[in-house]
Order: structure tokens, then C-alpha cells, then sequence
């Protein structure tokens, strides 16, 4: 058993990085300034994006993007059930209803006939979710969304470097956000970004950054005005320096980061392929996951102790695991405000009662891995119904 605890998923910040931000704290400009604007080009090229705004985080992203798209109060905007709560929460923000639907059984990704079942006249957009870094099936999202007049807001939080059909994530015209949180493949700490055409993509940048017309450093840099106008009420959302130069080096090493978690993730299915009474994820031939999450399911009847008793006797064997997550249709405030019962969206439901998630990060050793499956092995070996 091993002796020091594997953490769950810490990040990976090395010498390069902390030399950026010395770089900006020794400059005259520490919040949202030049390097933000160098971070969002890198962006920008990096995901084929047709624009980029860099904001502190994905929740910012999806908030603005809605109001870009004037969703707001009497609409109704399709999410998925099985994500961070945040996805959900941002349509309450601008005073629309989120609709909650259920996910495909293999990938966890947002359901397209679930979508078709739920749009009505009030549907406005559609917010797909690329759960654990796998992509949703756009295409079918796509025909919907032509179809009925819906708007498409991607939640990417998970999905930077994922490719659907040889596409990157937040390569397309409509809006998509990222995170680049602490535990994401790529972190600033905290932070996101928002991509999608150049005009809704400005406008988000306005939202973002109080209903400004004009960015700080613009005005303050020696070639500025002070001048400004506040066009709409807008939000404190901007990116800093600071996150942004950490963005900047991690972002050259992402390909790396990349690379190592496929190793980990072969090596997963390698060491844990043959155990009945595991679900591991799956990917399909169309997609290419950033691998965010590597998330199993004990399938249900095969083992004698339940999802809870896994994760702690893992930790009893220092192994740090997560849930990813409590499905959104079953918090209190929205099982309560909208009448939701656990078995309306039973994959959802059916996933989270069986789900937890393994270490997976670039700073994961081959002996780390190893750890991780000797302890998985001896608990479904040990513990068979």
C-alpha cells in the first residue's frame, strides 16, 4: 500500500510559469494588460478559434455568453443533468429556466433525443456539456438547433484540446467556454475563456468588463484616453496578468500534458480492462477526449460494498478519488423550485450512484498509476457479490 497520499488531481506548474508571473510582477501592469491580449491570441491560434475573451472563469463565460444571446427572462435553455452545477445556475442568472435532461448511457454527454423530446416555443438555446473532456454529438445538436432557431453555447470546461470529427472544441462560430481552474489540463488557477464569432465574442468582452467600451489598459497605456462609456450594465469578469501569464506557459506545455494523460489512460485500461465489475469510459471513433476525468462505474449487483465504501477504503489505501457529479436535477434547489425526482432522468441518477472518478493529471508517475490500479484491483477482487 502506498505511504504518501495520491492526490485526486493537483496541477502542474513549473519553473517556466513562475518566472512569467515574477516577469509581470516586476512589470508596471499586473491585471488585465498585455499579457492577457498575448494569452488570448496563443488561444485564439491554438484552438483554430474565430475570436477569443479571456475572463476568470468558465461561469463568466457561459453568463456572459447568454446575455450576449439575449436569453433571459421566459426562455427556457436545455442543459444536462449530469455536470457542475454552474452550468445550470448562469440560466437562472439571466432569469430563464434551465431545462434539465437526461445524458447517453456510454459517454455521459448530453443526449440528443433528449434534447428533441424537450424543446418547446419557449426554447431559446441549447448549452451541451463535453462531460469529462468526450465531445457531444454536435451534429445532431446542429440539425435542432437550425431547425427550431436555437442558439448553441458549448460548456467546454472540460474540453480543451478535445476534437469532435477532427475539429477542436471552440473552433466553431457559435460561443464556447473553457475553464483553466485549478484541476483543469490546462490552469491559470483560476480562469476561463469564451470563443466563438467576432462580434458576439466583442459584445461578451463588454459584458465582461463592466459595460465598458474601452478595456483599462487601452486607457492607461501611454498612446490611450481616459475616456470610456459605460454602453450596459455589465459584470466584473476580466482576466488578470497574473492568471494570464501562468495561461502562457502552461499553454506551450499542453501538448505534453496531453500526451501524458493518454499514457494514463491506456495504462488504465491495461491494468483494469478485465474487471467485470467495472464500466470504464469509453470513446468513441468520432471523438478525441482531452481525458479531464477518467470516470468508472461499478456496475451494479457485482460487488458487495456500494460506490461510497470504494472511495473509502481508497483513501484508506491512499488513493484520492472524486464524484463528477451529483446530478444537477438532484440538488435541493432544483429538485425543490421545479419538482425534479431522482428517477426523471435516470441515467443520470443511475450514473452518480455507481460513479468515481481516478487520479488523472500530467504529474501522475507510472508507479503512481500502478498504485491506483493495485488498489482498485484488490478492493473488486476482495469484494466480489
Amino acid at each position: 500500500m502506498r505511504k504518501v497520499f495520491l492526490s485526486y488531481n493537483p496541477p502542474t506548474i513549473g519553473d517556466d510559469e513562475r518566472a512569467e508571473v515574477l516577469d509581470t510582477l516586476n512589470s508596471p501592469w499586473v491585471t488585465t494588460g498585455p499579457k492577457t491580449k498575448a494569452f488570448e491570441a496563443a488561444l485564439q491560434d491554438y484552438l483554430h478559434a474565430p475570436a477569443v475573451v479571456a475572463l476568470n472563469s468558465c461561469t463568466a463565460g457561459l453568463h456572459v455568453g447568454l446575455v450576449a444571446l439575449g436569453v433571459g427572462p421566459g426562455d427556457e435553455v436545455i442543459v444536462p443533468s449530469m455536470t457542475f452545477c454552474a452550468t445550470a445556475n448562469v440560466v437562472e442568472h439571466v432569469g430563464a429556466r434551465p431545462v434539465l435532461v437526461d445524458v447517453c448511457p456510454d459517454t455521459l454527454t448530453l443526449s440528443p433525443d433528449a434534447v428533441q423530446a424537450a424543446i418547446t416555443p419557449r426554447t431559446k438555446a441549447l448549452l451541451p456539456v463535453h462531460y469529462a473532456g468526450h465531445p457531444v454529438q454536435m451534429d445532431e445538436l446542429d440539425v435542432l438547433a437550425e431547425r427550431h432557431g436555437l442558439a448553441i453555447l458549448e460548456d467546454a470546461a472540460h474540453a480543451i484540446s478535445s476534437r469532435y470529427k477532427g475539429r477542436l472544441v471552440g473552433s466553431r462560430p457559435n460561443l464556447a467556454a473553457f475553464s483553466f481552474y485549478a484541476t483543469k489540463n490546462l490552469t491559470t488557477v483560476e480562469g476561463g475563456c469564451l470563443t466563438g464569432e467576432p462580434a458576439l465574442v466583442e459584445k461578451s468582452r463588454i459584458i465582461g468588463h463592466h459595460g465598458m467600451n474601452r478595456d483599462a489598459w487601452k486607457r492607461f497605456d501611454r498612446s490611450g484616453s481616459w475616456y470610456y462609456e459605460v454602453v450596459l450594465p455589465g459584470f466584473k469578469y476580466n482576466m488578470t496578468d497574473m492568471q494570464a501569464s501562468i495561461g502562457l506557459q502552461q499553454l506551450k506545455r499542453l501538448g505534453a500534458f496531453q500526451r501524458r494523460r493518454r499514457e494514463v489512460v491506456a495504462r488504465y485500461e491495461a491494468g483494469l480492462g478485465d474487471l467485470a465489475a467495472l464500466e470504464l469510459p469509453v470513446e468513441r471513433p468520432w471523438a478525441e477526449s482531452s481525458w479531464h476525468l477518467y470516470v468508472i462505474r461499478l456496475r451494479a449487483g457485482a460487488l458487495r460494498i456500494d460506490r461510497n465504501t470504494f472511495i473509502e477504503e481508497l483513501k484508506a489505501r491512499n488513493i484520492g478519488t472524486s464524484v463528477h457529479y451529483l446530478p444537477v436535477h438532484m440538488h435541493p434547489f432544483y429538485r425543490d423550485k421545479y419538482g425534479y425526482r431522482p428517477e426523471d432522468l435516470p441515467v443520470s441518477a443511475d450514473a452518480y450512484q455507481r460513479m468515481l472518478s481516478l487520479p488523472l493529471h500530467a504529474g501522475l508517475t507510472d508507479g503512481d498509476v500502478d498504485d491506483v490500479i493495485q488498489a482498485v484491483r484488490e478492493l473488486v477482487l476482495a469484494n466480489p457479490a
